[in-house]
């Protein structure tokens, strides 16, 4: 009864040229890793809260202990995160939503393009470490927001339905200070199969 590191459904270079191997590498095996095995020690002997779903595990932090409860926030909340991501990109990409996601997110935003804009002002405009989010709030419509470090909107009570990492981890080897370059080429490789399936929950 303890967290595992879930492995890439894509290889380590597959995200190339707009994501590189290297910083895949150390994303996965070191920094996600990293959050599952100090997530672990935090619930050492908590069998109960190690037993949960760890989407569940972020929408109970009010059971977890006070000693150990914003350990647990920050590592559950980066293994959520990034369990999530992972699986929200893909070799190749797609060019567009279709379907249901893309009428939504015509209906919510005005369009795919000023989408992208807010998204890309929400993940520029977070100082410092965190996500830049696409959710369905709490009334049932879609939302572009950002949460700091490794917190997640399950936390609020929202669904994360896409978010991409802003930090500096992320990107750092490939683009240096240039998160913009990041999340313009992150659209490349956006598995918009998997955000329509987020969206349905």
């Amino acid at each position: 009864m303890a967290f595992t590191l879930p492995p890439l459904p894509f290889e380590y270079n597959g995200l190339e040229p707009h994501i590189d191997e290297t910083t895949m590498r150390i994303h996965h095996g070191k920094h996600h890793q990293a959050y599952v095995t100090n997530l672990n020690a935090a619930l050492e002997g908590q069998d109960a809260l190690l037993s949960l779903p760890i989407e569940k595990l972020v929408q109970s932090l009010d059971r977890v202990p006070d000693g150990v409860r914003t350990k647990v926030r920050n590592n559950a909340g980066g293994h959520l995160n990034h369990s999530l991501f992972w699986n929200w990109m893909v070799p190749g990409g797609a060019n567009a939503p279709e379907g249901a996601l893309r009428k939504e997110i015509d209906g919510a935003f005005g369009g795919l393009d000023k989408f992208k804009e807010l998204f890309q002002k929400a993940g520029m405009d977070r100082f410092g470490s965190g996500w830049a989010w696409l959710v369905r709030g709490k009334d049932g419509k879609l939302a572009v927001e950002s949460t700091p470090n490794q917190d997640n909107p399950l936390m609020d009570g929202k669904r994360p339905v896409l978010g991409c990492d802003v930090w500096e981890h992320a990107y750092y080897l490939k683009y240096q200070n240039r998160r913009a370059d990041y999340l313009t080429a992150w659209w490349n490789v956006v598995n918009w199969t998997a955000v329509a399936a987020s969206l349905q929950g």
